[in-house]
């Protein structure tokens, strides 16, 4: 329903993608899954002339079950990149700060970075509810972009009725990095406490 063109197509390759058995090296590779029933040349005409309604997506996804940690919604924001170091022609790639596996191994790769709001759930899991993702550009401010990325979120959960005004405060979750005062003066308007983290040895501090 978020689809305005073409939505048939992009709804297979969708399904194509997340059906498919290992790394997806090709787009050919996709129109040959089972999932994709049309041939090669839809792929390339709904990745061409297909368009989403983001508006109308990011709606949908703020009405669909929420986890909770008890009573209370808790949302975690971050920076995860995708990379794209072979992708000289890619346009504004930026230097994502990636982990090496040992201490003093981080590499700043070529890639995408986007900012990640998820909703987060009781116990350990590798599954999370990924509410909202937005790329940052080369002349981002990556608090404002946070920000109004958070207040849009917030503000879709309670249009869809996950919040009310007698619920306990949304957490949000923020790793090291962020400027949580400042983020804290931008949404000071919300029914949130933000919770960072100050440096490696994890402490933590929030903010109402």
């Amino acid at each position: 329903g978020c689809s305005s063109a073409r939505a048939d197509a992009q709804f297979e390759l969708t399904d194509a993608l997340l059906c498919a058995d290992g790394p997806v090296r090709s787009l050919v590779d996709l129109s040959l899954a089972s999932e994709h029933r049309r041939g090669h040349g839809a792929l390339y005409e709904g990745l061409n002339h297909g368009s989403i309604e983001i508006a109308r997506l990011r709606r949908g996804v703020a009405g669909v079950a929420l986890p909770r940690v008890g009573d209370r919604i808790v949302l975690a924001a971050d920076v995860s990149p995708w990379l794209r170091p072979d992708a000289e022609t890619s346009p504004q790639r930026l230097f994502c700060h990636v982990h090496g596996r040992a201490k003093g191994t981080a590499q700043m790769i070529p890639g995408w970075p986007y900012s990640v709001v998820a909703a987060l759930g009781s116990g350990r899991s590798s599954w999370t509810a990924v509410l909202d993702a937005v790329r940052l550009g080369p002349t981002d401010d990556a608090t404002a972009v946070t920000a109004a990325q958070l207040r849009q979120t917030v503000d879709q959960l309670r249009e869809a009725g996950h919040w009310h005004r007698d619920d306990p405060d949304i957490w949000i979750v923020l790793d090291s990095g962020y400027d949580v005062s400042r983020l804290a003066f931008l949404l000071i308007d919300l029914p949130v406490v933000l919770i960072g983290r100050l440096d490696p040895s994890h402490e933590r501090w929030r903010h109402r």
